[in-house]
């Protein structure tokens, strides 16, 4: 997110929202859910408002049920 904003910032080739949910999705919840606020990037798209969260939820949920199975 940090990268992202400082391109936008520098009118530089922008990191594709694709790619944001997809580093989020393999395991980068909580990184990019944090980065959305620490850089203020972001946080006007609903997708993202409502996405990120949901993804770290989904991730929290897997780990629970992984840590109560194992």
């Amino acid at each position: 997110m940090g990268e992202d904003k400082r391109r936008a910032i520098k009118g530089m080739w922008r990191i594709p929202e694709k790619t944001l949910f997809l580093c989020s999705l393999v395991g980068g919840s909580i990184g990019t859910w944090a980065g959305m606020y620490t850089f203020h990037h972001k946080t006007k798209h609903w997708y993202f408002v409502i996405g990120m969260p949901a993804i770290l939820i989904l991730h929290l949920v897997i780990a629970c049920r992984m840590w109560m199975i194992g």
